[in-house]
């Protein structure tokens, strides 16, 4: 018997041992990742000039052009690292939105929370900024609306006998309400604003700056560090709803919290960079299939996959047409759209 329980350790052991393996092997994709969305750019720098730029705090009496290191540190490392804040501010909010309704379907972004941000940029593009600049004033009136939206969520999460199914299907109203919304603001608007609205919703890293960087960095660490607390509960969760309420869970507050910290994150990251899709739909599902449903290793996971996937699409959107930058949410949509009929088709019977 005793051999017995020293095999299962064993072999939980090896387990742990492959998904830590897995983590730091993403942990390095998205190094290398950012990496060469610093590289990459309309303007070619030699790499040694990259990295010369890079380091110039460190190794000052390297002699390097001005205008490079404007371009690398000014305009290449905030797109860079914003890329990767916000790939695992949505990788985590799919994750746990996901694990919250057990719903391979649900996200951030299928819950409406991206539509409503659309619809408070829209809302500022056409009728104006009360007189802030733009630059303010745009991810300001996407920040609201989506709290306005995470509002109505919390409002339905917190009755009694509400359940995940429901919540869905509320989300799903919200995202068709606030797309229609944002159509009407579109078709009464000029060419040119419309045009703007358009490419707002395209999602975009190109105004990234260190203000917004940092904003949005503080924003998702505090939100995933809450997050981590609740574990175990989520890991319960996915035994069953019935199963968690037996061993003390309280759903409705847990149901709650999540949503909470999930919208404040992924309306922080939508609100700077426009809308950006399937990144919370893809990585939550590449981090189950390879480290299965424990939260100690999965939140991590799908917090990397997602700003790996994100990265490399940001690099993808400067190569694909060489001197021009492609709006990186087309990429990930490109991605995104066939890993979507996948899971229809692999959970048929679920959607059925």
């Amino acid at each position: 018997m005793s051999k017995q329980i020293e095999e299962t350790l064993k072999n939980h052991r090896k387990s742990e041992y492959r998904r830590l393996v897995i983590i730091l092997s993403f942990l390095v994709i998205a190094f290398i990742s950012l990496v060469f969305d610093i590289v990459t750019g309309p303007s070619m720098l030699p790499i040694k000039e990259v990295f010369l730029a890079l380091f110039h705090p460190i190794f000052p009496q390297e002699e390097i052009d001005k205008i490079s290191l404007m371009i690398v540190n000014d305009l290449r490392l905030p797109m860079a690292l914003m890329a990767l804040i916000v790939g695992a501010a949505l990788g985590v909010g799919g994750a746990e939105i996901q694990t919250l309704l057990n719903n391979p379907m649900a996200s951030p972004y299928t819950l409406g929370l991206a539509a409503a941000s659309g619809f408070g940029a829209s809302l500022v593009i056409a009728f104006g900024s009360f007189g802030l600049p733009l630059i303010i004033a745009v991810p300001l009136g996407a920040f609201v609306m989506s709290m306005v939206c995470a509002s109505i969520l919390f409002g339905f999460a917190g009755l009694k006998q509400f359940n995940s199914s429901l919540l869905v299907l509320v989300g799903i109203a919200l995202l068709f309400l606030f797309q229609s919304l944002l159509s009407l603001v579109q078709y009464v608007s000029s060419p040119e604003i419309s045009q703007q609205i358009l490419f707002w919703l395209f999602g975009s890293l190109q105004k990234a700056n260190w203000v917004n960087v940092v904003v949005v960095f503080m924003v998702t660490f505090v939100c995933i560090l809450l997050l981590f607390r609740d574990i175990w509960a989520l890991t319960a969760l996915r035994l069953g709803e019935s199963r968690a309420m037996s061993i003390g869970v309280n759903l409705s507050r847990l149901r709650f919290k999540v949503l909470v910290f999930v919208s404040i994150m992924t309306a922080t990251a939508i609100s700077f960079v426009g809308v950006i899709g399937f990144i919370g739909l893809v990585a939550p599902h590449i981090a189950r299939i390879l480290v299965g449903e424990d939260q100690r290793f999965f939140l991590p996971s799908a917090m990397l996959v997602g700003a790996a996937f994100l990265s490399i699409a940001s690099v993808l959107s400067k190569v694909i047409i060489p001197g021009a930058l492609f709006p990186v949410g087309i990429i990930t949509s490109f991605v995104g759209v066939p890993f979507f009929f996948w899971i229809i088709l692999s959970k048929r019977k679920l959607v059925c």
